[in-house]
């Protein structure tokens, strides 16, 4: 997935991770169900000026659902049964990296998956057809440079690539798991990319993570963890969205921002 993209044609969604439990909640909701089960939450629908988008709570509008236990494949399957083909999700993430900060925004392009126990592909034997996917790079580039162009235009500080670390959760790591990570080329651990972004790849998405970073990863902030968390997300969040509003209203030259219907 190289090649040049533009927003014509495409039919988008969002997914949404902590602290985007009530997005689009003043809208209808579709629930479906895939023959992997019912996804985390109903199917919502923002309009941004033309483009009718997805939005999909990936923790359930309840936020009740831990990482680990997301059913991703009947949240991917859902939304490709509404023809979604473009996938922009937001996670919130720890930084290790000391040169980026809480309430700044990333676009990672590599992943390291640390986690174990989760459904993570489509091809689980129960059908005749397999593909072993390429994931030499497991977010699309044309829409993390779509992305990265929306957040230059309005000057929101988004950094451009990185590792994104992907642990079991819902706890937190410890000082020296993260200094394992460091290690391993770690920039971001979060919960939830993977294998959401292997079955947007099975399901011929493109994928890409708007990652809102929220504290210093254990053992490398002043703060405790929570108060980092509670400081930041809500700068993370307004952020994305301005970026998010940026990039779906660019096409017609229009700021408006998102209706919801």
């Amino acid at each position: 997935m190289t090649q040049a993209m533009t927003m014509t044609g495409r039919q988008f969604a969002i997914i949404g991770g902590s602290g985007f439990a009530d997005f689009g909640t003043d809208a209808d909701g579709r629930t479906l169900v895939t023959r992997y089960g019912v996804p985390s939450a109903p199917l919502r629908r923002l309009n941004y000026d033309q483009h009718h988008v997805s939005a999909l709570a990936r923790h359930g509008e309840a936020h009740d659902i831990p990482p680990h236990r997301i059913n991703h494949r009947a949240n991917l399957a859902a939304l490709a049964m509404m023809g979604v083909d473009s996938v922009i999700a937001l996670n919130t993430v720890g930084v290790i990296r000391r040169q980026l900060y809480p309430g700044q925004l990333a676009v990672p392009d590599q992943l390291i998956d640390y986690t174990w126990g989760r459904d993570h592909s489509i091809y689980d034997g129960s059908s005749a057809t397999l593909d072993h996917i390429d994931f030499t790079r497991p977010f699309s580039d044309p829409l993390r440079t779509l992305l990265l162009a929306a957040a230059g235009r309005i000057d929101v500080d988004c950094h451009d690539g990185g590792v994104y670390g992907v642990t079991q959760g819902p706890r937190l790591e410890t000082a020296a798991e993260v200094d394992r990570f460091d290690r391993d080329g770690v920039d971001f651990l979060g919960m939830t990319a993977m294998p959401e972004a292997a079955l947007a790849r099975e399901f011929g998405m493109h994928y890409a993570c708007l990652s809102l970073i929220v504290n210093f990863a254990a053992g490398r902030g002043e703060k405790a963890i929570h108060e980092d968390i509670d400081a930041s997300t809500l700068t993370a969040k307004m952020q994305s969205m301005r970026v998010l509003k940026a990039f779906f209203t660019t096409q017609t030259g229009r700021s408006d921002g998102p209706r919801r219907t």
